[in-house]
């Protein structure tokens, strides 16, 4: 058996031999970076898809299911840039550290602009006639860094597990 392994192997025996009081917390425990923007499950009506270039059809952004009047949250960390009209629609943007921003509409602000918020804190209330979702309110939540529109769900996806080769 190869040294390598065999400590491996020696490193897993103990572990699970050793007491209960010794086992870390799962990982599941951490504090996740980012939260959906609606409380309750994430119900999806229309997703992300990217345009093809800079000026191309596609949706910028995914429309979430949910009840006019509810809460909208602050996905993460950052600072309100926007909170007011744009195309007769109430927008609220968010930017977050490693220049990601986050819009919200249509949703009628309790910040404004130059506000600091936090992950899971309120940032207006959703209202309805989003056009194009079939359910009585949806959320419109999109995503840049820069110029680059993102799918904003994947915030919410765990980070994916890259394994190494053994040596």
């Amino acid at each position: 058996m190869r040294p390598g392994l065999r400590t491996l192997l020696l490193l897993l025996v103990v572990g699970l031999l050793a007491p209960a009081t010794a086992v870390a917390e799962p990982a599941a425990a951490a504090r996740p970076l980012w939260v959906a923007p609606l409380d309750g499950d994430v119900l999806m009506d229309r997703p992300f898809r990217a345009p093809p270039h800079r000026y191309g059809a596609g949706h910028r952004g995914a429309d979430l299911r949910g009840s006019p009047g509810a809460r909208v949250l602050a996905a993460a960390d950052g600072v309100v840039v926007f909170a007011g009209m744009v195309a007769g629609r109430p927008v609220v943007s968010i930017d977050h550290p490693n220049g990601l921003r986050t819009t919200y509409e249509p949703v009628d602000p309790s910040v404004g602009a130059g506000a600091r918020v936090t992950r899971g804190s309120p940032v207006g209330i959703l209202l309805a006639g989003h056009s194009g979702c079939p359910a009585p309110g949806c959320l419109h939540w999109g995503l840049r860094r820069g110029e680059d529109y993102l799918d904003p769900l994947a915030l919410l996806r765990p980070p994916p597990v890259r394994l190494l080769p053994w040596e």
